[in-house]
């Protein structure tokens, strides 16, 4: 639980912000938390929700009454609202597909680099998802992104005397991000398992909202799961095979689970890398569990579904042994 100290009502609109990534993209939003405590803002990592558990209450009175500051909190407040609620026809998708508004494109990613106060990527794969969700919002497309919520997504790298890499995590506090509980059409937040040899795995999902369109990450750090289990998605990429394996598991079958819990019923199903391929063996089964047979349901399956990749040799892609994938 995140404790923010009292906020002047006249800017209290600053929390909402906040919680909206839209600010990750548009510099003159970020200006309205740097400019108040420039050296607080370096030490929280740019991130808007930690700046405003930390900074100084007297500060926020202080520009609560100048002019100046309220005069581009007006304006840059205005823009945002214009932003999330356009006029009907307004935005691409809308002038352009008038009649596939309901259409839910489902992304599906192993990291999303949207900013660095949420450190839940780690290279060009992440910093590609991440602005897709910034596009697809832009274009006002229909469209939701799923991952996981890493609370040691990247390490700082460090190199000794002798040329050896050393990796130090700062670890994520889910509290100081721009993350919330998911909740579902009856305000419960949304919890789903995925079977693993021997054991259900449980996973707690959060939403990112970024601009228009919302981001769901899962955490495998809950009770019931067994300290190995909460690990499964402590870092991006970590672990070994088993543990890859798993988190691929959880990442596919998983994120279909949690958009199903969200009352969420794609209409279009876009792998970014393998990562996340177990959503189509799920979503198979979900087919021949209402009356199909393989056959019909990978046809069905193969109609709605996109995959892309950015890494096409074989350092870049995982591969499991038929053991593994057996047990």
């Amino acid at each position: 639980m995140t404790v923010f100290p009292t906020m002047p009502s006249r800017i209290n609109r600053l929390y909402e912000l906040a919680y909206n990534l839209w600010w990750s993209w548009h510099p003159e939003a970020r200006a309205l938390y740097s400019t108040l405590d420039p050296d607080l803002w370096e030490e929280v990592g740019h991130n808007p929700v930690r700046f405003l558990s930390e900074v100084q209450p007297e500060r926020l009175e202080a520009v609560a009454n100048q002019a100046a500051y309220l005069q581009r909190f007006d304006t840059i407040l205005s823009s945002f609202d214009a932003y999330m609620h356009p006029a009907k026809q307004e935005t691409w998708f809308s002038r352009t597909f008038p009649e596939l508004g309901d259409r839910v494109i489902a992304y599906f990613s192993a990291e999303f680099g949207l900013h660095e106060a949420l450190p839940i990527y780690s290279g060009g794969l992440g910093i590609l998802s991440g602005d897709h969700c910034k596009e697809a919002s832009d274009l006002n497309l229909p469209f939701v992104g799923v991952g996981f919520l890493y609370p040691q997504g990247y390490f700082r790298q460090g190199i000794t005397r002798q040329g050896v890499q050393e990796a130090s995590y700062d670890k994520l506090h889910f509290s100081e991000a721009p993350a919330i509980p998911a909740c579902d059409a009856n305000g419960n937040e949304v919890m789903i398992t995925v079977d693993l040899p021997g054991r259900q795995i449980h996973a707690k999902v959060w939403k990112v909202q970024v601009g228009r369109i919302p981001l769901y990450l899962m955490d495998t750090d809950v009770a019931p799961n067994t300290p190995p289990d909460r690990e499964l998605s402590a870092r991006l990429y970590g672990g070994d095979r088993e543990m890859r394996i798993s988190q691929e598991i959880v990442l596919g079958i998983g994120g279909v689970r949690a958009l199903r819990a969200l009352g969420i019923s794609p209409a279009a199903w876009h792998i970014n890398e393998g990562h996340a391929a177990f959503l189509n063996l799920e979503r198979c089964r979900e087919l021949v569990a209402a009356g199909l047979n393989f056959n019909q349901a990978r046809e069905a399956v193969a109609a709605n579904s996109l995959f892309t990749t950015h890494t096409p040799v074989p350092a870049g892609n995982d591969t499991f042994s038929y053991e593994l994938v057996d047990k």
